[in-house]
């Protein structure tokens, strides 16, 4: 047998290298990784090399020095996982993964050994963090069903399903007024941080809520998504009612030939809600995106959202095309 058959057989285990992430010169080899992980589940998305810098350099809760695990083969990247953690405001610590596999590399047990590598990193972060209680986590877009099978023979069980929702027909957005008392105002610098508050306020309630960290308002402003002129943000007086924070990703519009911008962030405050608040503002973020050329729109909630978000959605013209999968298993620190 030759070395290079030998590599695709299930002998390619023994010749698996693991090493840590070196840096900017990883991230070509990873963005094809990704992608070609993608392309092995019928995801579409795109991840290039920029992304990859723009996202490592902004992370908050994650060291990839630490945290990423690079596995070669014969000096050839095949696959990387990588995971990262954050506090609930229960108290709960997620000890959240990913990882990318290819097609052609699956079925020789690689993705089992970047299992064991990212949860032993869980065990390490956790014995170093006491107090509790600590969870594995992970999310599975649909599609992903090597990586469900995986989890749940590593005894993850599904606990959360999240919904993506498509409108393909903008220019149908129907024309919902806004609540008495409310204004529309375009949105200047100093507006940003009482934004950023409302949201995180409004969501306190919400399934999951992790409260944001000190950098992440900074690093908010410098991101690809904040994108302040497509913003539909009402006010009553000097507080903040309600928010959509639309925004174009070009280039994934660009890599996947779409014309797609995406209606998310979408909160209201408690003392504003019931009033159609959300439907309306989720209108004029619809036809915003018509008139800059789009032809769809989308955004995620939560399966189980208590506000009655899906039917707002829905009454606005998105429909479900994808259920999203969050696995969890326990994850059992000694106690010292």
């Amino acid at each position: 047998m030759g070395h290079s058959k030998s590599l695709r057989g299930p002998s390619a285990l023994s010749q698996l290298v693991l090493r840590p992430f070196r840096g900017p010169s990883d991230f070509p080899a990873m963005a094809e990784v990704a992608n070609a992980s993608f392309d092995a589940d019928g995801v579409l998305a795109r991840r290039t090399p920029e992304d990859l810098a723009r996202d490592y350099a902004a992370f908050t809760q994650c060291d990839p020095y630490q945290d990423a695990v690079m596995a070669e083969l014969n000096g050839e990247l095949v696959a990387y996982g990588r995971c990262w953690r954050f506090t609930q405001a229960d108290g709960l610590t997620l000890h959240a993964q990913i990882g990318f596999v290819p097609g052609r590399w699956r079925g020789r047990g690689i993705g089992r050994v970047l299992q064991g590598w990212i949860e032993q990193r869980h065990h390490t972060v956790a014995t170093q963090q006491p107090g509790g209680p600590h969870v594995h986590h992970a999310y599975v877009q649909q599609g992903e069903e090597a990586r469900a099978k995986l989890l749940q023979a590593s005894g993850y069980a599904p606990m959360r399903y999240f919904f993506e929702m498509l409108n393909t027909e903008l220019h149908a957005a129907p024309d919902f007024p806004m609540p008495q008392g409310l204004e529309l105002r375009p949105v200047l610098p100093e507006h940003c941080r009482a934004i950023w508050d409302a949201h995180h306020t409004a969501f306190e309630d919400h399934w999951g809520m992790a409260p944001p960290l000190p950098r992440d308002y900074d690093t908010w402003l410098e991101s690809r998504i904040f994108q302040p002129a497509r913003w539909q943000v009402a006010w009553d007086g000097n507080e903040v009612a309600g928010q959509v924070r639309t925004y174009i990703n070009e280039d994934e519009n660009r890599h996947l030939s779409r014309r797609r911008g995406y209606t998310e962030f979408i909160s209201v405050g408690r003392k504003w809600r019931k009033r159609g608040l959300a439907r309306a503002l989720i209108a004029r973020s619809l036809r915003l995106l018509a008139d800059e050329g789009m032809v769809e729109s989308a955004l995620a909630v939560d399966g189980e959202n208590l506000t009655g978000a899906n039917r707002v959605y829905a009454d606005c013209g998105f429909q479900v095309v994808k259920r999203n999968t969050i696995y969890r298993k326990p994850l059992e620190v000694p106690r010292l």
